[in-house]
């Protein structure tokens, strides 16, 4: 290959519209053809992709083929729940079979590589792509990571129903200074190492293709030209052999960053261990002139050419570079009666009911049910973010998940109380990939009134209420993560009817629930559930599916006590865990340090009690494993399944430890009445940590166990490691 050819493999164009940034790819069919093009992203179909890969293999002297990229954040054409969604379901098999369902419909479209999982680590609320990852926690995160990579790419990358997964941000991207989008990022080696690398490399073990440097920076020097990162860790310390692609013009970033014009920030990413520039052609502009000026040498240009060309054989491609292009395929694989059963069942799955005041819930199929919100007859709402490629007009909506799961003798009223924002201004700003908001030019106070009207006719109202689907994901970070004024407005006004309310929450991130928790009978997240949504919360709001999810991030009380997160460490003058304000202690004068709803937590319409937590021994030696064995009953009157948690904490170590920390958990299933005993084995790697030389180890000493049904409501057993 010459040099030419060689750049020309590491650049990764657009082929559709901007998804991520503000730039395009210009002159695309020019630039294969001159064998400038290692791959295209933004571009599906059969068809479209075959005019395309034979451009590169008609025209060029290699006659090397094209790799097809695509943003598959949470299913294709059937748009599953959003990432975070699904994390609280709890359900390993469930997020597997998603991404395998995901994997077969892109695939059939054209699509050999997926840009996801997203496996961030996130604290922030505020940061609107908390939406995309599996929220705050490093065990759940991990395990979720590995399952989705296992649907995406299967056991075999060849065949052609099968994608490449792309692992996202590396690294450290959720902890954004301030909850901003595209912000700083500092923590120290032995936070890293614990808390937020581990689900990055679970990714990797479980056989990830490609990763994608994240836009931030780490220790003062931008992921994308940090080679303590790409190369020391990522190659040298995980042994990574896989292709390493920038986001979206995150070379051209760093000049903004203050490392230099283009050509030095080039030359920077190629030698940090970056294989593929995606949009921004940094590569294929500099690298050229960086080899005649030795700044960058031939052996660079060849490590990184050949990361993509192994990436392109593991898919098949040189074997056949049409095997993604099978139309019959696309007629028969995509968007099916069953990959629509699938998603409807993973989003009732997903949703959290966070109260249920009175058994409120579930509702009887009688009667008339009021219908109200700017979110409940808005089908292209039901997705949420990143949802590029779902068919927006076969989801479902809340209304039409009601009359269809109601039956003959439920009638519906619907009434749409309140626009998303009441500035237009706003509700234009999260409007950006073409999901309206479907604003009405009728003032609060008139949709108000017509909502009360409405009410006023029913025995029952489900106010869906919330965020837009881009007022979460990339770019849409929130300071205030309230529901939005105008909307909190209608919902008191029809608390003032008398009537039972039923508040369904349409959201990317937690909110700030508190006077909604205070004051609403019934609370039910939903998060953004797909292409079934509406379908799936008919289920649950009428008991035909009983709710099980549980949350993987922690909910504030108050926007003011962000970051939280279960897993927090003690200070010297830890808070006692009184209710009120203890003076020289770690506590806040006017808001209690618990959250509203802790990681963990998530009611359901039966009960289940926790009894005789039991341990094997009472001492560990490091070659045994413990058994931890707790019994669990269903006391309630519905069957249902229940996520048991299991939680350690060190007592004493070298470093400070966590208060606890997520070791294992299952999700069962109950009949009403019926009991079981659940073991969770403990072994030495349960117990093991980073300290401060970045040693793994596990420490002689006291540790507690914690067993129970959220972070916070446990019972507890002691052992001790010899």
């Amino acid at each position: 290959m010459t040099l030419e050819e060689k750049i020309g493999q590491l650049n990764l164009l657009t082929g559709g519209e901007a998804t991520t940034g503000s730039t395009v790819s210009n002159d695309v069919e020019t630039k294969i053809k001159a064998g400038k093009v290692g791959g295209l992203f933004s571009m599906s179909s059969p068809q479209k992709v075959r005019k395309t890969q034979e451009l590169a293999i008609n025209n060029t002297r290699l006659k090397i083929p094209l790799i097809f990229g695509m943003d598959v954040i949470h299913g294709y054409r059937t748009a599953f729940p959003i990432p975070l969604g699904l994390s609280c379901s709890w359900d390993l098999e469930l997020i597997e079979k998603s991404a395998r369902i995901a994997a077969t419909e892109a695939s059939a479209d054209g699509i050999c590589w997926a840009y996801s999982p997203m496996v961030d680590i996130c604290r922030d609320p505020r940061w609107g792509r908390i939406a995309e990852g599996s929220g705050e926690d490093v065990y759940l995160g991990s395990q979720i990571a590995r399952a989705m990579v296992r649907g995406y790419q299967g056991s075999d990358l060849s065949k052609n129903n099968t994608l490449m997964a792309c692992v996202k941000h590396y690294a450290l991207y959720g902890a954004a200074e301030a909850g901003r989008d595209y912000n700083t990022t500092d923590m120290s080696r032995v936070r890293m190492y614990n808390e937020y690398l581990p689900p990055y490399k679970a990714a990797l073990d479980a056989g990830a293709g490609s990763i994608m440097a994240s836009f931030n920076e780490i220790d003062g020097i931008p992921a994308t030209a940090n080679k303590w990162l790409l190369t020391d860790v990522l190659r040298k310390q995980w042994g990574f052999k896989g292709l390493v692609v920038t986001d979206y013009t995150g070379i051209n970033e760093m000049v903004d960053h203050g490392l230099g014009d283009l050509k030095t920030v080039s030359a920077k990413a190629l030698l940090a261990g970056i294989d593929m520039d995606m949009v921004g052609e940094g590569f294929l502009t500099t690298l050229g002139q960086s080899v005649k000026d030795k700044t960058v040498a031939m052996a660079d240009i060849d490590r990184a050419c050949r990361k993509v060309l192994e990436a392109k054989y593991d898919l098949g491609l040189f074997d056949d570079p049409f095997r993604y292009c099978d139309d019959q395929r696309a007629k028969t694989e995509i968007f099916t009666e069953n990959n629509r059963q699938q998603a409807r069942s993973a989003a009732a799955n997903s949703f959290v009911l966070l109260k249920n005041a009175n058994k409120t819930l579930p509702l009887t199929k009688k009667g008339t049910i009021a219908v109200i919100g700017p979110l409940v007859n808005n089908r292209e709402n039901m997705a949420g973010t990143w949802a590029v490629s779902a068919d927006f007009a076969k989801c479902v909506s809340l209304v039409d998940g009601i009359k269809h799961g109601g039956g003959n003798n439920v009638s519906v009223v619907y009434a749409k109380g309140a626009n998303v924002y009441s500035d237009p201004t706003q509700e234009a700003n999260v409007s950006i990939f073409g999901k309206p908001t479907n604003r009405d030019n009728r003032s609060d106070a008139e949709l108000i009134e017509e909502a009360l009207k409405i009410a006023q006719t029913a025995d029952v109202i489900v106010v869906g209420l919330g965020e837009s689907a881009e007022m979460s994901g990339e770019s849409a970070s929130r300071s205030d993560i309230q529901i939005p004024q105008n909307q909190q407005d209608l919902l008191k006004a029809l608390l003032k009817t008398g009537k039972p309310v039923v508040l369904v929450v349409f959201t990317g991130r937690p909110l700030v629930l508190t006077w909604e928790d205070a004051n609403v009978p019934a609370i039910l997240n939903t998060w953004f559930g797909g292409s079934e949504a509406g379908n799936a919360i008919a289920d649950v709001l009428f008991g035909d599916v009983v709710p099980s999810g549980k949350l993987s991030v922690t909910f504030p009380r108050s926007v003011g006590q962000i970051p939280i997160y279960y897993n927090y460490k003690n200070t010297g003058r830890p808070w006692s865990g009184k209710e009120g304000f203890e003076k020289f202690r770690s506590n806040y004068l006017d808001v209690s340090n618990k959250p509203l709803y802790p990681f963990g937590y998530g009611l359901s319409y039966t009960r289940f009690d926790y009894s005789n937590l039991q341990l094997s021994a009472r001492k560990m030696k490091r070659s045994d494993k413990l058994m931890a064995t707790v019994t669990v009953k269903n006391v309630g009157d519905f069957d249902g399944q229940e996520v048991v948690q299991l939680y350690i904490r060190d007592k004493v170590g070298s470093n400070t430890r966590p208060v606890k920390e997520l070791k294992g958990f299952q999700k069962i299933f109950l009949k009403k009445g019926e009991s079981k005993t659940i073991s969770f084995p403990i072994s030495i790697n349960d117990l093991k940590y980073y300290d401060n030389n970045l040693n793994y180890i596990a420490e002689n000493g006291e540790f507690i166990v914690f067993v129970g049904t959220n972070s916070q409501d446990c019972l507890e057993a002691n052992f001790i490691l010899e």
